[in-house]
Protein backbone atom coordinates (compact mmCIF):
# COMPACT_ATOMS: atom_id res chain seq x y z
CA UNK A 1 0.00 0.00 0.00
CA UNK A 2 1.60 3.30 -0.97
CA UNK A 3 2.11 6.14 1.62
CA UNK A 4 -0.52 8.80 2.38
CA UNK A 5 2.08 11.20 1.70
CA UNK A 6 2.56 10.15 -1.83
CA UNK A 7 -0.81 9.81 -2.46
CA UNK A 8 -1.86 13.58 -1.86
CA UNK A 9 1.58 14.84 -3.31
CA UNK A 10 1.01 17.19 -6.11
CA UNK A 11 2.21 16.69 -9.17
CA UNK A 12 5.35 19.27 -11.21
CA UNK A 13 2.66 20.36 -13.26
CA UNK A 14 -0.55 20.38 -10.06
CA UNK A 15 1.36 22.51 -8.02
CA UNK A 16 2.88 25.33 -10.91
CA UNK A 17 -0.73 25.71 -11.15
CA UNK A 18 -1.96 25.95 -7.97
CA UNK A 19 1.10 28.24 -7.08
CA UNK A 20 0.35 30.21 -10.35
CA UNK A 21 -3.65 30.63 -9.12
CA UNK A 22 -2.68 31.73 -5.65
CA UNK A 23 -2.35 35.30 -4.56
CA UNK A 24 -0.93 35.29 -1.01
CA UNK A 25 1.68 33.48 0.18
CA UNK A 26 2.98 33.48 4.13
CA UNK A 27 7.05 34.08 4.09
CA UNK A 28 8.32 33.09 7.61
CA UNK A 29 11.68 34.30 8.12
CA UNK A 30 14.31 33.49 11.77
CA UNK A 31 13.58 36.76 13.72
CA UNK A 32 16.87 37.96 15.85
CA UNK A 33 15.53 36.00 19.06
CA UNK A 34 15.14 32.95 17.26
CA UNK A 35 11.43 33.19 17.03
CA UNK A 36 9.81 33.14 13.21
CA UNK A 37 8.64 35.79 11.81
CA UNK A 38 5.35 34.97 9.67
CA UNK A 39 4.12 37.49 7.33
CA UNK A 40 1.37 37.48 4.07
CA UNK A 41 3.29 39.00 0.97
CA UNK A 42 1.81 38.84 -2.56
CA UNK A 43 4.07 36.80 -4.47
CA UNK A 44 4.76 35.55 -8.48
CA UNK A 45 6.79 32.48 -9.55
CA UNK A 46 9.36 31.99 -12.33
CA UNK A 47 9.50 29.35 -14.69
CA UNK A 48 12.36 27.65 -12.38
CA UNK A 49 10.14 27.06 -9.50
CA UNK A 50 11.48 30.43 -7.66
CA UNK A 51 9.40 32.81 -6.03
CA UNK A 52 9.23 36.56 -5.49
CA UNK A 53 8.07 39.46 -3.21
CA UNK A 54 8.76 43.02 -2.73
CA UNK A 55 8.74 44.74 0.32
CA UNK A 56 9.67 48.00 1.95
CA UNK A 57 13.81 48.16 1.98
CA UNK A 58 13.70 48.93 6.33
CA UNK A 59 11.22 45.94 6.50
CA UNK A 60 11.85 43.30 9.46
CA UNK A 61 11.74 40.71 6.74
CA UNK A 62 14.59 42.50 4.99
CA UNK A 63 16.82 42.46 8.43
CA UNK A 64 16.20 38.72 9.37
CA UNK A 65 16.97 37.64 5.59
CA UNK A 66 20.33 39.68 5.80
CA UNK A 67 21.27 37.80 9.12
CA UNK A 68 20.04 34.60 8.30
CA UNK A 69 18.99 33.44 4.14
CA UNK A 70 16.86 30.38 5.39
CA UNK A 71 12.65 31.08 4.24
CA UNK A 72 9.88 28.94 4.91
CA UNK A 73 6.97 29.70 2.66
CA UNK A 74 3.27 27.93 2.83
CA UNK A 75 0.59 28.41 0.13
CA UNK A 76 -2.37 26.60 1.21
CA UNK A 77 -6.68 26.99 0.84
CA UNK A 78 -9.28 24.82 1.89
CA UNK A 79 -11.91 24.97 4.23
CA UNK A 80 -12.94 21.14 4.98
CA UNK A 81 -10.42 18.81 5.37
CA UNK A 82 -11.56 17.12 2.06
CA UNK A 83 -10.60 20.47 0.18
CA UNK A 84 -7.10 21.20 1.53
CA UNK A 85 -4.28 21.59 -0.37
CA UNK A 86 -1.01 23.24 -0.26
CA UNK A 87 2.81 23.80 -0.21
CA UNK A 88 5.23 24.42 2.06
CA UNK A 89 9.08 25.31 0.51
CA UNK A 90 12.39 25.45 2.34
CA UNK A 91 14.28 28.18 0.45
CA UNK A 92 17.09 30.03 0.26
CA UNK A 93 16.75 33.97 -0.12
CA UNK A 94 18.10 36.80 -2.00
CA UNK A 95 17.71 40.11 -1.45
CA UNK A 96 17.83 42.14 -5.39
CA UNK A 97 17.72 45.87 -4.91
CA UNK A 98 18.14 46.52 -8.60
CA UNK A 99 15.39 49.74 -8.88
CA UNK A 100 14.66 48.09 -12.62
CA UNK A 101 14.31 44.47 -11.01
CA UNK A 102 12.42 46.10 -8.12
CA UNK A 103 9.91 47.86 -10.90
CA UNK A 104 9.29 44.53 -13.07
CA UNK A 105 8.63 42.29 -10.06
CA UNK A 106 6.13 45.12 -8.60
CA UNK A 107 4.34 44.91 -11.87
CA UNK A 108 4.58 40.72 -12.29
CA UNK A 109 2.96 41.11 -8.68
CA UNK A 110 0.07 43.63 -9.79
CA UNK A 111 -0.58 42.96 -12.86
CA UNK A 112 -1.71 39.30 -12.48
CA UNK A 113 0.05 38.74 -16.14
CA UNK A 114 -2.32 41.93 -17.82
CA UNK A 115 -0.45 44.44 -19.74
CA UNK A 116 -0.09 47.75 -18.14
CA UNK A 117 0.85 51.22 -19.85
CA UNK A 118 3.87 53.03 -19.80
CA UNK A 119 2.21 55.58 -17.87
CA UNK A 120 0.88 52.86 -14.95
CA UNK A 121 4.62 51.71 -15.14
CA UNK A 122 6.44 54.66 -14.43
CA UNK A 123 3.47 56.01 -11.81
CA UNK A 124 4.99 52.81 -9.74
CA UNK A 125 8.74 54.00 -10.08
CA UNK A 126 8.30 55.90 -6.90
CA UNK A 127 7.07 53.19 -4.56
CA UNK A 128 9.76 51.03 -6.54
CA UNK A 129 12.31 53.36 -4.96
CA UNK A 130 11.76 52.32 -1.47
CA UNK A 131 11.17 48.48 -2.05
CA UNK A 132 13.37 45.49 -2.51
CA UNK A 133 13.01 41.93 -4.22
CA UNK A 134 13.32 39.17 -2.35
CA UNK A 135 13.95 35.70 -4.43
CA UNK A 136 13.19 32.67 -2.83
CA UNK A 137 15.27 29.71 -4.37
CA UNK A 138 13.40 26.32 -3.41
CA UNK A 139 15.62 23.86 -1.73
CA UNK A 140 12.73 21.33 -0.54
CA UNK A 141 9.33 21.15 -1.66
CA UNK A 142 6.52 19.53 0.24
CA UNK A 143 3.09 19.77 -1.47
CA UNK A 144 -0.60 17.94 -0.74
CA UNK A 145 -4.38 17.53 -2.34
CA UNK A 146 -6.42 15.80 0.30
CA UNK A 147 -8.92 15.88 -2.79
CA UNK A 148 -6.97 13.03 -3.93
CA UNK A 149 -8.09 11.06 -1.10
CA UNK A 150 -11.45 10.79 -2.48
CA UNK A 151 -13.43 11.24 0.50
CA UNK A 152 -11.73 8.32 2.49
CA UNK A 153 -9.19 9.83 5.33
Amino acid sequence: MPSRRSAIAMSDAERRAFLSSAATLIVVSNGRNGVPHPMPMWFCVDADDCLYCTTFARSQKVRNFERDSRAALLVESGTAYGELKGVVIEAETQILRDPETVLDTLIRIGSRGERITQAQRESMRETAAKRVVLKFTPKKILSWNHEKLGGRY
